[in-house]
């Protein structure tokens, strides 16, 4: 199952969100009506939340913490998305022939340095200890 697969797959309730972003019920509905979260429904319409909606989420409390209101923080997310569109893989043969010279050795260095050092400002790397405040 690939990564992508697996952090959009709806698994969390409302009640475990609240838990793990620290967020009340109200103001989890209040962002899916204002637009800023897409949970998943099930057929007794009970909200799932992916592991991308709780790392939203807590990207929206941080942004409100540092004093953005809901239309600041839709622009941003507006700008990371269509920065993201710009950014998407590419393939095409410069990039193929170059992935070809590289050893698998160069390439675990670079997919190191990639996850140690360089993150998205929301996103704090897993092996940093992030989801550690979560487990007592």
């Amino acid at each position: 199952m690939s990564d992508d697969i697996r952090r959009n797959m709806a698994l969390f309730p409302i009640g475990i969100v609240m838990q793990l972003t620290e967020l009340t019920a109200r103001q989890v509905r209040y962002y899916e009506q204002q637009e800023l979260i897409y949970p998943a429904r099930t057929k007794g319409n009970q909200r799932l939340f992916s592991f991308n909606d709780v790392d939203r989420l807590l990207e929206i409390k941080s942004l409100l913490e540092k004093g953005l209101n809901i239309a600041g923080i839709k622009q941003v997310l507006e700008m990371r998305k269509q920065k993201e569109l710009e950014q998407k893989t590419v393939m095409n043969e410069q990039t193929e022939e170059k992935r070809k010279e590289m050893s698998d050795q160069d390439l675990r260095s670079l997919l190191k340095q990639q996850i140690v050092h360089e993150n998205r400002p929301w996103q704090t790397p897993l092996i940093r200890g992030e989801l550690s405040r979560f487990f007592h």
